[in-house]
């Protein structure tokens, strides 16, 4: 049986994973492990090292150690460009490999995951090229006695914290970029998912990036994300998860002045006119909330509709997500898998007991799905929202959409612009002035036309507002580890100072 089309099993025993220092995977010994349960099955999948501050500053020795002395920084462009290659052949060799435990520990489906690391595989042979791109600029202005170039430099060794949610994706929407500018990494992935990161480190080795220019230390955010933001020897870190943590990480800071590239919370509008293809509409609109579990930080959660067609396209997208099939996260069939932690579960649950309690209309979903083992929730659709409740203010991440109607184009602007975040954002319509204008006006750092959720290594990411600081991917991610410097350089004698 072909098994890209058939249920994986579950591992017999939890997989031990050591940390990963200088080249060199070191066992957890006396710190202990973390243990992580399958959330869709409920059994024990992996173990992860309890690492320390100590381990967190051997391996940011590691990394300085690796950036100084210039066996990745100083190397040609084509060079990395190599390694970053043949690191985008390994993965497509071992992707079924990182799905499987990319799966087991998140809960999304692996149908999905088995996509994500191919397009992380395109990632790399992306940044590959942009490694050669990368370029400054050259001033011939300045007159006959002088002559000046912009340079861009990498910024240094660079701390990595990555969330649960997209735990392979959003690591290869930076790592082949950071590697492109010549920095070297320290990552810290979610606690709860450390599997994959630590399978990149292999993936990596056998390509042939130089020891320490990779590290990964696992263990809480509480004690090493939270070092790894003071650390006085990193240079820049980039962090993906809340809002909240995000402003903890802009304090720690300001030890050392440390560059931030921040992708933080989502509240993210769809907005539908009623010239949309309605049909077509509906199903992106069930996707935007469903896909990952809704556990997404672009994701379109909150449906902003045109007053006229809105309680028949509720009717159509509840009619979507009645279909879609939750499940098994091993079933290639499934569509949503299970809810990442225990903690995030009963968050939804709670925000849509808030929503029922509030006033708002339950539509359809709305309940915890017993398959026996694991946590699932149903597809939610709430009705008359308004935009004080909080259902459509805060972000819930879960599959959990609040709908809200309009009249005009001015006020569905205002209303997906009344939010303290600026993600991500979809228009449907047929009306080209339409969504341009849209597109224009409601601040988001991502921007989907009759689509959503679409993208690519090719463009950017990042957010407006309270939802983050900077860019990744694109050249702009690669830019976006680098420094400018101005050099100036004297044509001839100079003009004497002293006489």
């Amino acid at each position: 049986m072909d098994q890209r089309t058939a249920t994986l099993a579950l591992p017999a025993t939890p997989r031990s994973f050591g940390f990963f220092v200088d080249g060199q995977t070191i066992e957890a010994g006396p710190r202990g492990h973390f243990e992580r349960r399958s959330p869709g099955h409920d059994v024990p999948v992996t173990r992860m090292p309890k690492c320390t501050t100590a381990d967190l500053d051997m391996a940011v020795a590691a990394a300085r150690r690796a950036f100084e002395d210039g066996r990745w920084s100083r190397i040609p462009a084509v060079e990395r460009a190599d390694v970053l290659l043949r690191a985008a052949q390994i993965l497509r060799r071992r992707a079924e490999e990182i799905a499987y435990w990319e799966t087991l520990e998140n809960g999304k489906p692996i149908s999905q995951a088995r996509a994500e690391v191919g397009g992380c595989a395109g990632m790399f042979e992306y940044a590959a090229g942009a490694a050669r791109a990368l370029h400054g600029d050259a001033f011939n202005n300045l007159g006959e006695g002088m002559f000046g170039v912009v340079t861009r430099e990498p910024i240094g060794v660079v701390g990595l914290i990555t969330p649960w949610n997209f735990p392979f994706l959003i690591l290869c929407e930076r790592v082949p970029y950071i590697l492109a500018a010549g920095c070297t990494i320290v990552a810290k992935p979610s606690e709860v998912t450390s599997a994959t990161t630590l399978l990149l480190a292999e993936v990596l080795a056998e390509a042939g990036l130089p020891a320490g220019c990779y590290n990964v230390v696992t263990g809480s955010g509480s004690t090493v994300g939270q070092a790894m933001t003071e650390h006085a020897d990193i240079d820049m870190v980039s962090f993906t998860g809340s809002t909240a943590v995000g402003r903890r990480c802009v304090a720690a800071a300001a030890g050392n002045f440390k560059k931030l590239g921040l992708e933080l919370g989502g509240k993210n509008p769809q907005i539908v006119f009623a010239d949309a293809d309605l049909e077509d509409a509906a199903d992106g609109v069930a996707f935007g909330i469903g896909f990952n579990t809704g556990q997404c930080c672009v994701s379109g959660s909150r449906l902003i509709v045109e007053r006229s067609v809105a309680r028949d396209f509720e009717a159509m997208v509840a009619a979507k997500l009645a279909k879609v099939k939750v499940g098994d996260p091993l079933d290639p069939e499934t569509q949503i898998g299970a809810i990442t932690t225990t903690a995030q579960n009963d968050t939804i649950l709670g925000y849509i007991a808030k929503g029922k309690q509030e006033g708002a209309r339950l539509v359809c979903g709305g309940d915890r799905l017993d398959f026996g083992r694991g946590q699932y929730i149903a597809p939610t659709l709430f009705g008359d929202v308004t935009g004080t409740m909080a259902i459509a203010r805060e972000e819930i991440f879960g599959p959990v959409l609040a709908v809200m109607p309009f009249d005009t184009m001015e006020e569905a602007i205002a209303i997906a612009n009344d939010t303290v975040y600026g993600l991500a954002a979809s228009v449907w319509t047929k009306n080209i002035d339409k969504a341009l204008t849209v597109s224009r006006r409601v601040r988001a750092g991502r921007f989907w036309v009759n689509t959503t959720l679409a993208g690519g290594p090719e463009l950017p990411i990042g957010g407006f507002k309270q939802s983050g600081w900077g860019r990744e991917a694109g050249i702009y991610g690669v830019e976006e580890y680098t420094q400018v410097k101005s050099v100036h350089i004297e044509i001839g004698k100079r003009q004497p100072w002293v006489g």
